[in-house]
């Protein structure tokens, strides 16, 4: 049976979160080094800021912002739409400057040319949409642009009714890994076939590569876990991996194992009565510690690992889990 999350002091766990920020290595030279141009522009700002009479002048800045198909009376009535003010009136109170999340999109990029040097650097563009938490990023060659509201944090007014669980992951923290799982997108292979484990490998790679690209981050922040959900993993991996073991579901092409381990969720779904102790997308994290396992024992550049069949990953990691 999944052993249930042990009891661990709160102070201790902060106490703990704190030396692993601490202790975090400096960037490295030849990444600190790395000379690169990145325009950040507000256009949700210059939005809620511009006239309707000066409306023409906002559209050619910025004519990729506009659906061609809907005329421009709609956009200036937008302009005075209260709702769209209501959101403008918190996002600048989250995100007056954008300064700190410059820096920290200016370092991924970096590390991004180290990794990837043919990656090309998109213009940055934040905007509003209306909370649509299906379209937090959207990443081109050319282009980035950031929903900046779906990221005012989960206690934000503007969230009441959403699910707690969706909440949880509304907030600045996971602005960057964001726009990883978006940059990643074009770079790791999809699978092959539709195993289970080829698909816990997949989200594997993704969550891998915040590993480098973000290596200051703590795994909470990686995952859009809280403290809790990861200690939790962590005292129930063996137990997690044998029972999808026991049951015969690494192979399994079963679409309903997508939906109870590896899509957004409030839990995972084992069918016990610890399931509503479990984070959701444990299939995902668990696929991470195998890519990592595999990483470990691999000479393996992070590029070719995005194109590694799950099988190979899999048959060469020498994944054991951690007992407790």
């Amino acid at each position: 049976m999944i052993r249930k999350l042990l009891c661990f002091s709160f102070l201790i766990i902060s106490l703990l979160s704190c030396n692993e920020e601490k202790n975090c290595e400096e960037v490295a030279p030849e990444i600190a080094e790395i000379s690169l141009t990145l325009t950040i522009d507000r256009f949700d700002q210059e939005f809620d800021k511009t006239n309707p009479s000066d409306f023409s002048s906002l559209k050619m800045k910025y004519p990729y912002m506009f659906q061609q198909q809907l005329p421009d009376s709609v956009w200036i009535a937008r302009m005075n739409d209260t709702l769209r003010q209501e959101i403008m009136a918190e996002v600048n109170l989250v995100f007056p400057d954008f300064e700190k999340e410059s820096v920290e999109l200016r370092n991924l990029f970096k590390h991004i040319k180290y990794y990837f040097p043919k990656a090309k650097i998109p213009k940055v563009v934040t905007a509003i949409s209306d909370v649509d938490r299906n379209n937090k990023v959207f990443y081109s060659d050319t282009l980035l642009a950031i929903a900046v509201d779906t990221y005012l944090g989960k206690e934000n007014k503007l969230y009441q009714g959403i699910s707690k669980f969706e909440r949880n992951n509304l907030n600045k923290t996971q602005l960057i890994p964001d726009v990883i799982n978006e940059f990643s997108k074009p770079y790791i292979s999809s699978p092959k076939n539709r195993t289970f484990i080829a698909q816990m490998l997949y989200f594997g790679k993704r969550l891998y590569l915040k590993d480098k690209l973000i290596p200051c981050a703590t795994d909470e922040v990686k995952i859009g876990y809280d403290t809790s959900q990861i200690e939790w993993c962590e005292v129930n991996e063996e137990e997690v991996w044998r029972y999808f073991i026991d049951n015969e579901m690494l192979f399994s092409t079963d679409k309903e194992l997508v939906r109870r381990f590896l899509l957004n969720a409030p839990f995972s779904k084992f069918f016990k009565e610890i399931d509503q102790e479990s984070p959701g997308r444990i299939g995902q994290w668990l696929g991470w510690q195998i890519v990592r396992a595999y990483m470990n024992t691999n000479e393996v550049s992070l590029q070719e690992l995005m194109i590694t069949p799950a099988d190979e990953i899999f048959k060469n990691s020498n994944y054991k889990p951690k007992k407790k």
